[in-house]
Order: C-alpha cells, then structure tokens, then sequence
C-alpha cells in the first residue's frame, strides 16, 4: 500500500489513534498541506511500526 487516504472526520481519527497510543500527542499529528509523509514517518518511529502496519491501523478504524 503505497497511499492512504484519510476517511472520516481527521479529528476523529487522530483521537481515536491517541486513545490507542498514549505516547502520541498533538505535535505527532501536525503537518503542512503537501507533507503528509513525513508526518506519517515521525508516527511510524514513534510507535516503532512500519508504514503498512500504521497505514492497516488507521484504515481499521
């Protein structure tokens, strides 16, 4: 899976992938319009997962 797309309501998911991993906070979440990666990457190293596994965590939710 090389892309994702964020379904729903971005609040929602963002607290509800809180919820789950206490050690996420708001500054994990934060990007610019164009640098969805690298937020995505700064939360793969954080939660030490890989993006396919981060990328089936969020489409589950």
């Amino acid at each position: 899976m090389n892309k994702i797309e964020l379904k729903g309501n971005w609040d929602e998911q963002k607290g509800k992938l809180k919820q789950k991993f206490a050690a996420l906070t708001d500054n994990d979440f934060i990007f610019t319009e164009g640098k969805k990666d690298e937020m995505f990457g700064r939360i793969e190293i954080k939660l030490g997962k890989t993006k396919d596994e981060l990328y089936k965590i969020i489409s589950s939710l």
